[in-house]
């Protein structure tokens, strides 16, 4: 077998397309534990545990201290200067706007009603995808994109459930869509140079290099009073796979697979993030959520195969203008 068959062989026999869909789902299964967990780590306004700030600056000071030993352990090299302005915007996005966004929002509202409104990141990560990466796709993916999202909207909606609002927009679905679009841009520019950092040393140097005013900050809002051990291990799983580990795995899908198409995967972490709210948090799961989860998993599928380029035409073969004897 030849060097380059070698090299281009992924585990399982996989395609890049294949594994980054993969990939993308894992990181998906992370995070999406991130709105249940964030809401037992801060608790509620009426039973508060650990602040939204210190929730924020710890996490990524956790994930700071564990990736700057990553690098050091890999012996890895210092980013290139074009690498540091995406490196820079996803600590903007990643490491503050969504995690301290989400953590306020979360104070006020469950993580049922936080999940249907974040489920608008498919869409939104996939044209940040188009601005920032200049991907296109086809005009059938954006009707799955819009169909998908529109199906995330009725079911917020629906679980709304009168009390004379739709939706019921009020500041923390604000700071909900704020971090939406904090995220998307983070992810977007994560994936930007993951070719050519890799996808482990992206998310490390991003946490890195907020590290400087992470740790400090966390060490400041360390809190004097008495909180639940189960607000810690929340806080624990946050910094750990929430801000570190998932995107190991969800940057290097989304640089397989394409962020366009990868993104969609996103569609499903409402549903899941609502499913693992009932045994953290007694949140109650219905049929009318499984019901969409059916219907947006649909959409995730058929994205991915009309995202897929369409073959190149064959050339013409020429005909001879005379037969051979």
């Amino acid at each position: 077998m030849s060097t380059g068959l070698r090299a281009s062989r992924r585990p399982w026999g996989l395609s890049d397309s294949t594994l980054g869909m993969w990939l993308g789902v894992l990181g998906v299964a992370v995070f999406a534990l991130t709105l249940p967990v964030t809401r037992l780590a801060t608790g509620t306004q009426e039973a508060p545990q650990l602040s939204p700030w210190f929730v924020t600056l710890g996490r990524a000071a956790l994930a700071g201290m564990l990736s700057a030993g990553f690098l050091l352990s890999t012996r890895s090299p210092w980013p290139k200067h074009h690498h540091w302005k995406p490196l820079g915007l996803a600590v903007l996005g990643n490491v503050l706007g969504y995690p301290l966004l989400l953590a306020y929002a979360l104070r006020v509202v469950d993580a049922g009603h936080a999940a249907v409104i974040t489920a608008l990141l498919p869409l939104v990560t996939a044209a940040v995808a188009a601005w920032l990466l200049h991907q296109r796709a086809s005009g059938a993916f954006w009707w799955c994109a819009v169909a998908g999202s529109a199906l995330v909207i009725v079911f917020a909606v629906l679980r709304s459930g009168g009390a004379g609002s739709v939706l019921g927009f009020e500041w923390a679905d604000l700071l909900l869509i704020g971090a939406v679009v904090a995220a998307s841009v983070g992810y977007v520019a994560g994936a930007q140079i993951t070719p050519e950092l890799g996808a482990e040393r992206v998310i490390c140097w991003v946490c890195v290099l907020a590290l400087p005013f992470t740790l400090p900050g966390a060490l400041w809002l360390w809190p004097t009073g008495p909180i639940a051990p189960s607000a810690w291990s929340a806080f624990v799983y946050l910094g750990m796979f929430s801000m570190w580990i998932g995107f190991f795995a969800w940057y290097r899908g989304l640089a397989l697979g394409g962020a366009l198409r990868v993104s969609q995967t996103q569609l499903l972490q409402p549903f899941l993030s609502i499913v693992a709210a009932l045994p953290l948090l007694g949140e109650p799961v219905d049929g009318l959520t499984l019901a969409f989860a059916a219907a947006v998993v649909a959409t995730v599928v058929l994205g991915k195969k009309l995202s897929r380029p369409a073959a190149a035409p064959s050339p013409p073969v020429s005909r001879p203008s005379k037969e051979k004897p």
